[in-house]
């Protein structure tokens, strides 16, 4: 029997992990799948219910809609719940225990690693998990204040407060502030989903833009910033640093990082 993990969401088509994963298996010989799972929101509980029972599966990726709700099935033996407050990873002990962990934190934050944010003004747009995670990421290195742009502006308040954040949640529409990041934590600009419309002009010359939207990888946000002339961070940097870290974590093998141009092609072709 083969061993696997997978993606879950719902949708589902649209994700690159198969690829990602596939390819870092190739890569090294290992003798084992990675596939994508459909899941609703109905269904969640059955499914993790049925994969506690298969010896072969390793664990899986959490992606859109679940990632909060996903909390509810697992051990959180790293207190993700009480620090991220979602979880992107599961996965499944020898003895069919699940484990809940995060590593959309590290994915999100590896390519920005040198900037200076100590201090700093962010904007990030949403309040989902995404959004936690990189809320996470960001108390950690010490961000000065953070400008949250979300629908439900209760919602953002309060996740600010949860990471004891210093800042402001106002309306998507809300013109943006002067910032050295912009974060683009929702699914809008997502195929699919409705545009992100937002007036880059404030932001100054040596700001930068990141979309965690990879689906297009050349979004409305980050071809508006492009045109500026600012330094711009997509969404496959994001992804493929999460997945390197979930990859040793099922597989027990760190990925050919060094293969990162090789994989990027492949993705975008």
């Amino acid at each position: 029997m083969t061993a696997y993990a997978e993606v879950i969401g719902d949708p589902i088509a649209q994700s690159k992990s198969p690829l990602i994963h596939g390819f870092w298996l190739k890569q090294l010989g290992i003798e084992a799948e990675y596939r994508r799972a459909h899941v609703t929101p109905e269904g969640l509980a059955a499914y993790f219910d049925s994969r506690r029972q298969d010896p072969n599966w390793r664990g899986c990726n959490i992606t859109l809609p679940h990632k909060q709700a996903a909390l509810e099935f697992v051990e959180d033996r790293g207190g993700i719940r009480e620090s991220i407050g979602a979880i992107n990873t599961v996965l499944r002990a020898e003895d069919g225990v699940l484990i809940g962990t995060n590593t959309d934190a590290g994915g999100f934050y590896a390519p920005i690693a040198g900037l200076d944010l100590d201090g700093a003004h962010a904007v990030v747009i949403g309040a989902g998990g995404a959004a936690r995670a990189i809320l996470f990421a960001l108390s950690k290195v010490g961000i000065g204040r953070v400008t949250l742009l979300n629908r439900n502006v209760l919602k953002g308040a309060a996740l600010l407060s949860s990471f004891g954040i210093k800042g402001e949640a106002l309306p998507l529409n809300s013109k943006l502030p002067s910032a050295a990041l912009l974060v683009n934590a929702s699914a809008l600009g997502m195929i699919g989903q409705p545009p992100l419309a937002i007036d880059l002009s404030p932001l100054p010359e040596d700001a930068v833009v990141y979309d965690a939207v990879y689906a297009p990888l050349e979004t409305d946000l980050l071809a508006q910033a492009h045109d500026r002339g600012l330094d711009t961070v997509d969404g496959l940097e994001m992804l493929v640093g999460q997945a390197a870290l979930a990859f040793e974590l099922f597989f027990g093998a760190e990925p050919p990082r060094d293969r990162d141009e090789e994989l990027r092609a492949l993705l975008i072709a």
